[in-house]
C-alpha cells in the first residue's frame, strides 16, 4: 500500500492525517509549520489506520483520553525517534520541559543532550497531538515552539485540563 491521506475536520482547524503500510506517518493541521506537500497523495478514508486515527481524534476531541489502536511509523533519525518516544510517554493533562527530556535522554545514552536539540526533535513532530508536542513547556513556563501556533498548544492544553496558571505566552524570544 502507498501513503494515503486523509482531512479530519477538528474543533481547532482541519487536520491532514497520513499513514503507510506501517502505520500512521503525520498528522498536522493544515498550513501549520513543516506542512507537508500531500497533493499527490491518494485519498484513504477507507485506510484502516487512518479510521483508527479518526476515532481516536472523536475521542480526544471529546475530552477523553484514548488509547493508541493504530500503529506509529512517524519518518525520522534515532534521535528525533527517540525524543518522540519520550513525549508519547508524558501523561494526559500533565506537561514537561524540553530540559527535563534532555535529562532523560543523557541518562539513558551516558551523554549530555542540550534542551535545543530536543526542542527542533519536538517542533518536527509529524504526529501532532497524538505524539504530544503540545505537552512540553519552556523551563520558566513559556509557551513556546509549537508549529501549529501558540494559540493552538494553549487550547489543546486547556482541552486537557492542564492548570495554566503558570504557564505563560513569552512576549518575545524562544528560550528553552
Amino acid at each position: 500500500m502507498t501513503t494515503c491521506k486523509t482531512y479530519y475536520d477538528s474543533p481547532l482547524g482541519r487536520l491532514l492525517g497520513t499513514a503507510g503500510e506501517d502505520g500512521v506517518t503525520g498528522l498536522w493541521f493544515v498550513g501549520q509549520r513543516y506542512f507537508p506537500q500531500a497533493d499527490e497523495l491518494p485519498v484513504g478514508d477507507a485506510q484502516p489506520e487512518l479510521l483508527r486515527l479518526g476515532e481516536w481524534l472523536d475521542a480526544y476531541w471529546r475530552g477523553e483520553r484514548p488509547q493508541l489502536a493504530f500503529r506509529l511509523a512517524p519518518a525520522g533519525a534515532d534521535f528525533r525517534q527517540a525524543v518522540w518516544q519520550l513525549l508519547l510517554g508524558i501523561p494526559h493533562g500533565q506537561t514537561t520541559t524540553y530540559g527535563a527530556l534532555a535529562r532523560q535522554l543523557a541518562d539513558r545514552w551516558s551523554r549530555r543532550v542540550s534542551a535545543r536539540a530536543v526542542g527542533g526533535a519536538v517542533g518536527h513532530n509529524p504526529v501532532s497531538i497524538v505524539i504530544p508536542c503540545h505537552r512540553v513547556v519552556g523551563a520558566s513556563g513559556s509557551l513556546t515552539g509549537y508549529a501549529g501556533g501558540i494559540g493552538t498548544k494553549t487550547r489543546l492544553l486547556e482541552l486537557e485540563g492542564v492548570d495554566m496558571s503558570t504557564l505563560f505566552v513569552p512576549t518575545s524570544g524562544t528560550a528553552l
